[in-house]
């Protein structure tokens, strides 16, 4: 929750988003910003191909939080026939890649990610890559992303799971402690897996399907790597956020985390743990779940699963036979 005086009765209050977009807004200033987007990259890459995996041509599309065109550079024709790119911050949706296919009908939008201004209905494909873990109110965005969907509509995202830089958050807290008898948050709070689909489900969406995936990055040590988060635009912008590290406690956590996490050859280990849902709008043309009592299969049996399978084939085999009549010639060429 928020420890802020300013915020508002949100129930939910925990992201800076002024200072998000100044941060993002701070990575167009580097020469070699395009440089410190390999693991964006990489997730719009897998995520583009799960847009292809769906067997169907999208008419409007709308890339959330679309960043540097991580997922839409990726997009063909054969994909979606127009594209709407967004993003919080003007200056990152200023260099953002649009599609290689420049036959898609593409348009840029500044737009909040908390506050969506399109028209019910709009898109029949929703796609957002690892943008969504800094908004606040997350299951009122899942809704506005929901209402902005057509019926059989299909919204495909990914977030950075809990799991994200759990070595980093580890030896920022022993090293604070060490050094200073205590610690802060220097690690922003990122979603758990088991709650998404609970949120996912809240707004409406059905046909779920979750799952997850880790990219591990090795640096020379902790500098490097937090050098590359803030290239990225994803150092920390919650509320509660300490200013400065002193110095002491970085070095000290720089070896905290060789010692507990180092790799052999001297480098350290950075987890970045994925999570990748697909949801779609109902839509009455949608495949509907058996109604309860109609399994034939317990799952009490699932242990000797071959041999139920084998069973129930030769019980349909039987049951095939007797339905089915059948004439013999007898000795004299007479049917029976």
């Amino acid at each position: 929750m928020s420890q802020n005086t300013k915020t508002t009765t949100s129930s939910m209050n925990v992201f800076d988003r002024l200072a998000k977009k100044f941060q993002r807004d701070r990575t167009t200033l580097n020469e070699d910003y395009q440089k410190y987007n390999y693991i964006k990259d990489e997730v719009g890459n897998r995520l583009a191909d799960r847009v292809y995996d769906i067997n169907r041509k999208f008419m409007r599309g709308l890339d959330l939080g679309c960043g540097y065109g991580h997922v839409s550079r990726h997009l063909t024709k054969d994909a979606v026939n127009e594209l709407v790119m967004c993003d919080h911050s003007a200056l990152v949706l200023e260099k953002a890649f649009t599609p290689e296919d420049t036959t898609i009908n593409c348009q840029k939008m500044v737009v909040d990610e908390e506050s969506l201004p399109f028209e019910p209905e709009s898109f029949d494909l929703i796609i957002s890559s690892l943008s969504l873990h800094w908004v606040n109110q997350l299951p009122q965005t899942f809704s506005q992303i929901m209402k902005c969907l057509q019926p059989d509509g299909v919204f495909i995202g990914a977030i950075f799971g809990g799991d994200t830089l759990y070595e980093l958050r580890g030896s920022l807290q022993l090293g604070e402690t060490e050094r200073e008898g205590g610690f802060a948050a220097h690690i922003s709070p990122f979603a758990a897996i088991r709650d998404i689909g609970g949120l996912l489900n809240g707004a409406g969406f059905t046909m779920l399907t979750i799952d997850t995936d880790e990219i591990r990055v090795g640096y020379p040590s902790m500098f490097e790597l937090m050098d590359d988060l803030k290239g990225m635009g994803e150092n920390n912008a919650s509320w509660i956020r300490k200013p400065h590290l002193h110095r002491d406690t970085m070095f000290a956590a720089s070896a905290i985390y060789k010692e507990l996490y180092g790799n052999e050859d001297g480098s350290i280990p950075a987890t970045f743990q994925i999570i990748y849902l697909i949801g779609w709008k109902p839509d009455p043309s949608q495949p509907k779940p058996l109604e309860r009592g109609t399994g034939q299969i317990s799952i009490k049996d699932l242990y000797r699963l071959d041999e139920v399978v084998k069973n129930a084939t030769e019980d349909m085999v039987k049951k095939t036979a007797k339905e089915i009549p059948y004439s013999q010639d007898d000795a004299d060429g007479k049917k029976r």
